[in-house]
């Protein structure tokens, strides 16, 4: 029989325990955002029923459509690309935006978060890898992004996200953390900001991930299994 969300929720929480036992921090400060990317309304309620209450997207269409169908007491993060014609859908539906990852995207969510009446908090994304096939800043221009974010109204810049290359090894990932935690760090102290955040770390890597700081971890298989390889969609019941 497989296992339920529940028992592998209280399995990735012992692992979040012993990371964090081995990095002398105390498991309170890792928050779970579990991806329900092509997984359904019914996966997202189970979810919530074993107790988790951030639920993250990488689509804006699917996330449209499948948001509305849900438990409504969660909180959802837009994790993936966002490009800007798609910000005034999304940013009435999520609570956090991952993966802004240009001065063009910064403002037109500020522009769209004043005209909502809101203050929307942000991650920028840093590809740290240098890889070309991933979204991101490079970490040069984190900075900049930094002090540009200083003089708006509407976001505010909480912290940085990145996605390193994946590897069996989940150790390989270590050097890919520590240079965004030490990104943060360099760019909180320059610019006299409080950059509380990393969400960094997979359902392969989150273990190293908590090692090096993480505050988000960003989980779907671990927690759900196998995902279907399609979009869901309401027409499709899901497939």
């Amino acid at each position: 029989m497989s296992e339920t969300v529940q028992e592998r929720l209280a399995d990735v929480e012992a692992r979040i325990a012993a990371a964090c036992e081995r990095a002398g921090r105390a498991p309170s400060g890792v928050s779970i955002v579990a991806v329900t990317k092509t997984f359904g309304p019914e996966v997202v309620a189970e979810a919530a029923s074993a107790g988790l209450s951030v639920m993250g997207e990488n689509r804006v269409q699917e996330a449209v459509q499948k948001i509305p169908l849900c438990p409504g007491r969660l909180e959802w993060h837009m994790i993936g690309h966002l490009q800007r014609n798609k910000v005034r859908q999304i940013l009435g539906l999520v609570e956090w935006v991952h993966s802004v990852d240009s001065e063009r995207l910064l403002q037109t969510i500020d522009r769209v978060a004043g005209e909502l009446g809101r203050t929307m908090p942000v991650l920028l994304e840093i590809n740290v890898s240098g890889e070309s096939s991933k979204h991101g800043l490079a970490p040069d221009a984190a900075g900049p992004l930094v002090a540009a974010a200083c003089g708006l109204r509407n976001v505010e810049v909480r912290g940085f996200m990145t996605i390193p290359p994946f590897t069996p090894d989940a150790g390989d990932a270590r050097p890919y953390f520590r240079a965004l935690r030490r990104l943060r760090d360099t760019c909180s102290r320059k610019y006299d900001v409080e950059l509380p955040e990393l969400s960094m770390g997979m359902s392969n890597d989150f273990d190293v991930a908590v090692e090096e700081g993480a505050t988000w971890i960003r989980l779907g298989s671990v927690l759900f299994g196998r995902r279907t390889g399609k979009t869901w969609t309401r027409e499709l019941g899901g497939l």
